[in-house]
């Protein structure tokens, strides 16, 4: 082995795909010194992963890389809604998801809406954002080996191109790298949940006439349900790229040997309804629906991020998102015990915060891909979960040690969207004057604690006890008028929007979780801040 020493950095992502490049530009956000391996010599080429729901949005325009994101998107900025088609040229056809014209319906709750973005326009942003932040990002690495011990991790790594091996120290290990997460298997840690759900191969191919066969409703997806034609299409371009998902059934005796050039042209043709359709296949690559989640997130120094904690079905386009809001949950937590103002005891909160959310919103999905009779999925009965996706993406709640006063036994995503500032969920979005400039309470959220306030003596006493326990947090006089810190001119109340009281105050966690709340001024403020702070921080 040509060995050329020992390397250190703090964190080792392993994975460098959507999830691992956002676990790169958080880390990096916070000024915490990291390195991503990528066995591929490159971001990927392959469109799909296109869903950037509102709350991944929100996190990407904290990070300052949403208008980069929305011009990589601006092709498909039109596109909206889910299309069920009998063939493309036929007259049967209708929404499956609404076409969202005018106000989008996360307005009034987001500081930002949703985006479609495929992965291989949003992943170069990714990249260059990480390594704007300082992130040493190496492609064509791999992960060879690793050991652990109480003091770190040892990684053995291999540049594909030289083959030259070396060794990397790490505090910590994130695998961000995918579905069957060689980590993960090293580990041995298995899997909970349904299990493999459909197959699929996704063809890109080229068609200039396909646009005047589509129409000029432009969809995000459309669903083909004539059986010869049977599949998933996505434009690319809008104008002659396309993306079809063909139906792969290795039960019966389906290899991928089976989709050929000449069987992809004729399938596509047949969904179309379009004989002599002019198709030019430019590749394919499988891709599987599972209901799967890892059964720990967590073993010593190592974390499991992204689809190698958790699989879910296509439909509501939760994988890569609920990925990379795990990247994001961790990535404060980690920096908090490397910079010393959190014990280690905190990590423990992730695994107790991100596992129950990726199992219900898995179901969720799974439940979506039988309602929309997903191509591929023979499961044609769906439960009556009320539900809705929105609610899914945004309103799902933590119950950890890292939350004071979430209620123990309340569903993980409850029944209707009701963000009020209940400790465990995302804090409340409104539009506040800061400096003169108008931002989103949201927009405050990323490097520090935030106490929001109605007064000056809570301020004074967060000041005493950030200095006192030698860690960020900003507080905030929050109220309509030029007397506070956070103007809410004529937007509602910040108290009522916050379900406290015009005395009490709101603690936000630096991923934008509400971590406590109090309804009025206790009697020692400094007091009782620094207990809460002290038990949240697991100091």
């Amino acid at each position: 082995m040509n060995d050329r020493g020992d390397d250190y950095v703090p964190v080792l992502i392993v994975g460098g795909s959507l999830v691992g490049l956002s676990a790169s530009v958080f880390l990096g956000r916070l000024g915490i010194q990291h390195c991503v391996v990528e066995r591929h010599a490159a971001t990927s080429a392959h469109p799909r992963g296109r869903g950037n729901n509102m709350r991944t949005m929100e996190l990407f325009r904290t990070a300052r890389l949403e208008p980069e994101i929305r011009k990589a998107a601006a092709t498909l900025s039109r596109n909206h809604g889910i299309l069920q088609v009998g063939t493309l040229r036929g007259e049967n056809r209708r929404w499956l998801s609404p076409r969202i014209t005018g106000r989008p319906p996360e307005a009034d709750l987001c500081s930002t809406v949703r985006c479609a973005c495929s992965q291989n326009d949003l992943e170069p942003v990714l990249l260059q954002g990480a390594r704007d932040l300082g992130g040493d990002v190496r492609f064509s690495t791999e992960l060879l080996s690793f050991t652990q011990d109480g003091n770190g991790v040892r990684a053995v790594l291999r540049a594909r191109g030289s083959g030259e091996t070396y060794t990397m120290h790490a505090n910590y290990l994130l695998a961000a790298d995918g579905p069957r997460s060689p980590v993960r298997e090293r580990l041995g840690i298995k899997h909970s949940g349904t299990g493999d759900l459909f197959h699929n191969v996704s063809v890109t191919f080229r068609s200039k006439r396909l646009r005047e066969v589509a129409g000029e409703q432009r969809f995000v997806v459309c669903y083909v349900t004539d059986p010869s034609g049977e599949g998933v299409l996505l434009p690319v371009d809008n104008e002659e790229q396309w993306v079809f998902h063909v139906p792969w059934f290795p039960e019966r005796g389906q290899t991928l040997e089976h989709f050929t050039d000449d069987r992809c042209i004729e399938h596509i043709r047949a969904a179309a309804g379009v004989r002599d359709l002019d198709v030019e296949i430019t590749g394919r690559a499988p891709w599987h629906a599972a209901d799967r989640v890892a059964n720990k997130y967590r073993d010593g120094r190592v974390f499991l991020i992204g689809d190698s904690a958790h699989e879910m079905p296509p439909t509501g386009a939760f994988g890569s998102n609920t990925g990379i809001q795990d990247a994001h949950n961790l990535a404060w937590k980690i920096a908090a015990v490397l910079r010393g103002w959190a014990g280690s005891g905190l990590l423990e909160s992730y695994e107790a915060e991100r596992r129950p959310v990726a199992q219900a919103t898995s179901a969720r999905a799974t439940l979506q891909a039988a309602r929309e009779q997903h191509p591929g999925y023979t499961v044609r009965s769906a439960s009556n979960d009320p539900t809705d996706l929105m609610t899914t993406a945004l309103g799902y709640r933590y119950v950890s040690g890292a939350v004071i006063g979430a209620p123990p036994d309340a569903p993980i995503i409850p029944d209707q969207l009701r963000l009020r500032g209940e400790p465990g969920t995302r804090a409340p979005h409104m539009w506040v004057t800061r400096y003169g400039a108008t931002v989103s309470t949201v927009d405050l959220y990323e490097r520090s604690f935030v106490l929001l306030c109605g007064g000056q003596r809570w301020r004074s006493a967060a000041d005493t006890v950030a200095q006192k326990l030698n860690m960020p947090l900003d507080s905030y006089a929050i109220g309509s008028g030029a007397g506070y810190d956070l103007d809410t001119g004529d937007g509602p109340d910040w108290s009522s929007v916050h379900g406290t009281t015009p005395e009490g105050a709101v603690l936000v966690r630096p991923d934008g979780f509400v971590a406590w709340r109090a309804d009025g001024e206790p009697e020692d403020m400094e007091r009782a801040l620094t207990d809460v702070l002290r038990t949240v921080l697991g100091r």
